[in-house]
């Protein structure tokens, strides 16, 4: 397989590790956003995260937040922004899921996940939207 992140688990290119167990790897991001920036990813290769069954993303998310809670203890962060791109138009630029942990400190801009997204779709039609998305389960 010709995936990047396979092949940072797999040692075939280096990577700053920081977690790994038997399901996820963690390591520094090599473009980060802030300091720490972290990126999570399941060892199992998935696409897309909407491509996992509940199983497979309920152990990711666990580590997530194992991993979250050291990040944020050890560099004492004031907050952090933890996020999927799901898909190559939502900016996922390799194609094996993968959770950001994003430090985030007073004067860094501040931004919360509302800020990715500048377009501001209407809301009138909320009470439609959700009752569409009940019926969908």
């Amino acid at each position: 397989m010709d995936c990047l992140f396979c092949k940072i688990v797999a040692g075939e290119i280096p990577s700053h590790k920081v977690y790994e167990d038997e399901n996820v790897y963690a390591f520094l991001d090599i473009y980060p956003c802030a300091e720490g920036h972290t990126i999570v990813l399941p060892k199992k290769h998935f696409e897309k995260f909407t491509d996992m069954g509940e199983e497979d993303a309920a152990t990711l998310f666990a580590s997530v937040n194992k991993i979250a809670k050291i990040v944020g203890d050890t560099l004492e962060l004031e907050g952090m922004n933890i996020g999927i791109n799901n898909g190559e138009i939502a900016g996922q630029t390799v194609a094996h899921v993968h959770v950001h942990i994003i430090p985030r400190r007073a004067g860094d801009g501040e931004g919360n996940m509302h800020t990715i997204v500048e377009l501001h779709p209407p809301t009138d039609n909320l009470a439609e939207l959700a009752e569409k998305l009940r019926k969908s389960f």
